[in-house]
Parts: C-alpha cells; sequence; structure tokens
C-alpha cells in the first residue's frame, strides 16, 4: 500500500523526483473521466514526478487538468512504453484491467503498481456495470489513495471562445453507432436559429463535410460551422463558454461536465450509468435504454440513439437554456 510522500527507489528525474507513470493510452473522453484519479495521484504522490502515458494529440488537454507535471507520448498499446527517465518508482494502470497494459507497466521494473487485480498486481477486481469516475477513483482507494470522483474540472484554457455564449451544436461521434442522423441535427440546429440563439457546429476534421451539409439543411451561414477549425483548446474554450451544447456521448460531452455547462447528451450504445454526466450538474441524458444494442463499434446508429427525437432535444434544450 502507498504511503503518502514516500520518495521511493524508482530512477529519479533531472529535478530530483521519483516517476510516479500513468497510462491512460486513450481518447479525450476516456481522459476527462480519469481526472478524479489523476488528481488523486497527484495528491498521493506529492514529492513524484506524474507522468502521463497518452497520445500526443490529447496534449492541449492534458495541461488543463493541473495533476500532470509531463506527457509521455503513446499511441496505444501495440508497442513497449518507453521509460520516462528510467525505471518509474510508481507504475499507475488507468487503461484497463490487463494483461496487456499490465505487462506493458512490469516490462518497465516499477517498484509499486497501481491498478486492477491481475498476476502480480494487487488492487480490486473488475466490475462491469461502474461509472468510470468511480471506476478508477475505486483502484487508487484500494492503494490507500482516496479521491472524489466529482472532481472532474478543468483549468480554463488561454485561449478564447470563438463564440461566447453560442449553443454549440458537436454533430461528430467516433463511430456509426454513435451517429445521430444528420437531418435530425440540422432540424434542431435550424429551429434554435429561429428563435435567436447563436448556434456553432463542431466536429473534427473529418467530419467538416458532414457538418456543412448540416450547415446547409439548416440555413446556417458558413463561418458558424466551426468543424475542423478548432483545436482542442479551442474547443475547450468555446464548450467552456457555451450557453449550452448538445451532443452525443463523445469527449465534447464530457469537456460540458468539466466547466458545468449545461448539456443535452444524446446516448446510444454506450450505457449512461458508466459513461454519463456526474449527477447534479445542468445535464439532460436523452436515450432509449430499452432497446439499446450496444454495440460500440457498430456502422449503424444505436436504436437507443435513433429513438431520440428531435423534439426530445429541442425540449430538453429548453429546459437549460436561459431566457
Amino acid at each position: 500500500m502507498s504511503a503518502s510522500g514516500s520518495t521511493g527507489a524508482g530512477t529519479r528525474t533531472d529535478d530530483g523526483r521519483p516517476v510516479a507513470l500513468v497510462l491512460r493510452a486513450l481518447g479525450l473522453g476516456d481522459l476527462l473521466v480519469s481526472v478524479p484519479a489523476l488528481r488523486a495521484v497527484r495528491r498521493g504522490w506529492p514529492d513524484h514526478r506524474v507522468v502521463l502515458a497518452a497520445p500526443e494529440w490529447l496534449r492541449p488537454a492534458v495541461g488543463l487538468v493541473a495533476a500532470v507535471d509531463a506527457l509521455l507520448p503513446v499511441a496505444g498499446l501495440d508497442a513497449p512504453l518507453p521509460a520516462p527517465g528510467g525505471t518509474p518508482d510508481v507504475a499507475v494502470n488507468l487503461h484497463g484491467r490487463g494483461p496487456q497494459s499490465h505487462a506493458l507497466l512490469d516490462a518497465l521494473g516499477p517498484r509499486e503498481r497501481v491498478g486492477h487485480a491481475a498476476p502480480g498486481w494487487d488492487g480490486p477486481v473488475w466490475v462491469d456495470d461502474v461509472d468510470e469516475r468511480t471506476r478508477w477513483t475505486d483502484v487508487l482507494a484500494h492503494h490507500g489513495v482516496p479521491g472524489d470522483p466529482t472532481d472532474v474540472g478543468l483549468r480554463r484554457p488561454d485561449v478564447p471562445s470563438p463564440a461566447p455564449g453560442a449553443v454549440v451544436v458537436h454533430v461528430g461521434a467516433a463511430y456509426g453507432s454513435r451517429s445521430w442522423p444528420a437531418d435530425r441535427f440540422a432540424a434542431v440546429v435550424r429551429e434554435l436559429a429561429t428563435q435567436g440563439r447563436e448556434v456553432v457546429l463542431t466536429g473534427s476534421a473529418a467530419e467538416r463535410d458532414r457538418a456543412t451539409a448540416i450547415a446547409a439543411e439548416a440555413g446556417l451561414p458558413g463561418p458558424a460551422n466551426l468543424a475542423g477549425r478548432t483545436g482542442l483548446a479551442e474547443l475547450a474554450a468555446l464548450v467552456a463558454d457555451a450557453g449550452l451544447l448538445v451532443s452525443v456521448d463523445t469527449g465534447a460531452a464530457h469537456l460540458a461536465s468539466a466547466y458545468g455547462t449545461p448539456s443535452v447528451v444524446l446516448f446510444g450504445p454506450a450505457p449512461v450509468s458508466r459513461w454519463g454526466p456526474p449527477p447534479g450538474g445542468p445535464h439532460v441524458v436523452l436515450t432509449d435504454e430499452r432497446v439499446r444494442v450496444g454495440d460500440v463499434f457498430a456502422a449503424e446508429p444505436d436504436p437507443a440513439l435513433l429513438a431520440v427525437t428531435t423534439d426530445d432535444v429541442l425540449r430538453a434544450a429548453e429546459g437549460l437554456l436561459r431566457p
């Protein structure tokens, strides 16, 4: 079990601190639900240099966590992890339950291992239907390092919002199973704009054509389509200062949770109990879990997502938007 403030015996960095290496080589939403656990790591090993092994493209978001000293760029689990300044004193697996992620950290020879139970690893047994923020704080708590799963806040970006106060409609999704139909997005955008709301669209560069088609169908002016035109810092600033976010279950929705921005979040294959917004915030979740198939990697939208209508979204938005 960890002792807070222990300096350990691993190789020290140039500033004399031992390293606590945390593995979370996933996407934006995955990073944001791990923020409470990262904060616990920072408090549990205050004398260590906390290094997060995660994709390079997440660097702007990692800088907003205020619990990580350095990013170790990695692309998934297919290659050995580079040792950040030598053997880490503590290895924290926030990626999964192993065995691949455990093995990558084992190869570095850390003095202390923090993760789920596995051969050579003491920890809690993996439970499927658990809120993701609680899952990872429970791992730290098992090792004597308490955390608060509601501690999801991020530092505000240094860049200004491109559209402060606007309704942000995030039209992208990582997989087809989470992709709400474009014509429904367009109907929502058209109605909100008709009400006099400033509406902007967001998404990745790969989703710009989809956003362009939605903007055209909704009668939205070209400059309102920000898809592919914002980096992570700009997206964070946009969501932080938004009047409302409308999004499927994706990283943008977790940014709204981090900044307390009112949000309407549409769920399909992923269970709300694991990935939904933290309780008590200005967030409305829309789905029909009675018909959920749950195939995250499917090409077609999950029936639970298709059960959400444009009227559902507009009613939820009306309840959250300030007059």
